[in-house]
């Protein structure tokens, strides 16, 4: 396995994790924004304001997405283990 082929990899995983992880990231930024701007509307500064949605949007949105994320990553790892060979050399 050379180093084009290791930076190939490398890239792949890459794009999976933030594939997997960009919904669940971009819905806590804009849920964060909305409520940060609510607090400084009304001048409440409570950390668990800011704190229990986040948490709260972040199972949910986990629990909902799950098919779909165990979805995708098994059609990966099936994708990369059927052409692993590619990575080791052999034909």
């Amino acid at each position: 396995m050379g180093p084009d082929m290791v930076a190939d990899l490398m890239r792949n995983v890459l794009r999976e994790a933030l594939l997997l992880c960009a919904p669940a990231l971009l819905a806590v930024a804009v849920v964060s924004f909305l409520i940060s701007v609510a607090q400084t509307l009304t001048s409440i500064q409570d950390q668990t304001i800011a704190t229990v949605p986040r948490l709260l949007l972040t199972a949910a949105l986990m629990l909902v997405a799950t098919p779909w994320l165990v979805h995708h990553l098994v059609g990966y790892t099936f994708g990369l283990l059927s052409n692993f060979h590619r990575y080791l050399g052999v034909n």
